[in-house]
């Protein structure tokens, strides 16, 4: 396989010993072009379990030596002399070479230009070692955690249960995601929504009825621009957000550490929410609107009617409706980014390699807007699975910057997690496009 250019022109032009930060933001970009190369068009959430891996090894590797924030599972701290930027260039590439041993060259390549552009010296030999030892300490933590397990999808199709849909049939992909052992999370299943609305109810016929008329892949009500919203957020989302992290941090000149952080709890925060879609999908199972609205005379509700030939605009990815798979993960990534930057102005650029355009987001409510609705009109997703997918990645990155990334206390000590209240343990939930956009 052939890797990508490893890093963006941006970041290319900028990886010097006065920009360390741009050291983290290049090897995000590598990462991001070996996972992709690696999967190839996959329409799963796997990417974002490997960027979530290589962005915490990161974030220890250089919390470690530079300080102020508790680091990710770990307690052996880095000399205060050594230099971070070598520690996050060693914990990248090492972490990027244990899961994807065939881009060895490239990755080689990548880690030796980084180095190259440091002083050598005892400052840049010491990052290295810690870095190494950052690398595998994630990697250690990782062993045995359900990667690829045979996890079986044992349901009989009946109505409102999910089956292959067309045109390639294909089975429940990569259903290991529901049992992997999370990043930050004591279980998958620790934020597992309640289940979708019954066959016989308004809600489930308001669904059905929307995604006829908006969804379709002809003769819709999208407006021109709901069908630009929908093929814009069709393609690799995980891609998105990484250049949109990278961008947003070189804007605002973030330091190294704090660069280290914004990626490592977005990255994490968004792992877990793959986790926690996954296993809601392999959990509820329930069917995709194609099939739902071609079986509709099976659903046993009278406000529904079948069309058996309506397509969706958009080709429906192999897994089940609920929860969404992008929407939890925006929810994850946009609760993320306000947390850690303290405001609900996230300012980011968003790319599409598939409309060829670039959207700005200064709030965390338009971003999960756009992807709720963007789900629906594309005819891939109920706009109740949409809604509890963002709200339940909205309640992982809330939980996960509670207990992780969190700054060290005045006295040097590691905070415990907050208390919370049974009140305050429910953050306020965002938006999410609930109303029909």
């Amino acid at each position: 396989m052939t890797l990508t250019a490893a890093t963006s022109p941006s970041d290319a032009g900028t990886r010097t010993v006065a920009d360390p930060a741009a050291v983290v933001r290049e090897w995000n970009s590598v990462a991001t072009d070996t996972i992709k190369t690696s999967l190839g068009p996959r329409p799963s959430g796997q990417a974002a379990i490997w960027e979530g891996f290589v962005s915490v090894a990161v974030y220890n590797a250089v919390v470690g030596i530079e300080g102020g924030y508790t680091l990710y599972k770990w307690r052996e701290r880095g000399p205060a002399e050594a230099s971070s930027a070598a520690a996050a260039a060693t914990a990248a590439h090492d972490v990027l070479l244990t899961c994807f041993p065939a881009f060895e060259e490239r990755l080689d390549t990548a880690y030796a230009d980084s180095l190259a552009a440091l002083p050598a010296g005892q400052a840049r030999d010491r990052g290295v070692d810690y870095g190494r030892r950052a690398a595998a300490r994630i990697i250690e933590l990782r062993e045995g955690d359900g990667r690829f397990a045979d996890v079986p999808f044992t349901a009989s199709p009946a109505p409102g249960v999910w089956r292959p849909t067309p045109p390639a049939f294909q089975p429940f992909i990569d259903t290991w995601l529901a049992r992997l052992r999370p990043l930050l999370l004591a279980s998958p299943q620790q934020f597992r929504p309640g289940g979708p609305p019954a066959l016989s109810s308004a809600a489930y016929a308001k669904d059905i009825q929307e995604l006829k008329a908006m969804g379709a892949k002809t003769g819709s009500g999208r407006s021109a621009q709901q069908t630009e919203t929908a093929l814009f957020f069709s393609g690799n989302l995980v891609e998105q957000v990484q250049t949109a992290v990278r961008d947003h941090a070189a804007r605002h000149r973030l330091g190294i550490v704090e660069t280290a952080r914004l990626f490592a709890a977005v990255n994490a925060s968004a792992t877990d929410a793959v986790v926690t879609a996954w296993d809601a999908k392999l959990h509820y199972g329930s069917w995709r609107p194609i099939t739902a609205i071609r079986l509709a005379d099976t659903d046993g509700n009278p406000a529904t009617t079948a069309d058996p030939a309506w397509e969706p605009l958009l080709v429906t990815p192999p897994h089940p409706d609920y929860v969404a798979g992008h929407t939890t993960v925006v929810g994850a990534v946009a609760r993320a980014l306000t947390g850690v930057l303290g405001t609900s102005r996230i300012d980011l650029h968003v790319p599409s390699q598939v409309t060829g355009t670039t959207r700005f987001y200064g709030s965390a409510d338009a971003l999960d807007r756009d992807v709720v609705d963007a789900r629906v009109w594309g005819g891939v997703h109920s706009r109740t699975a949409d809604v509890a997918g963002c709200r339940a990645g909205a309640r992982v990155a809330a939980w996960a910057l509670d207990h992780y990334f969190r700054p060290v206390a005045k006295n040097g000590t590691q905070p415990s997690p907050r208390t919370r209240t049974a009140r305050q343990d429910r953050p306020a939930e965002p938006k999410c496009g609930d109303g029909i956009g």
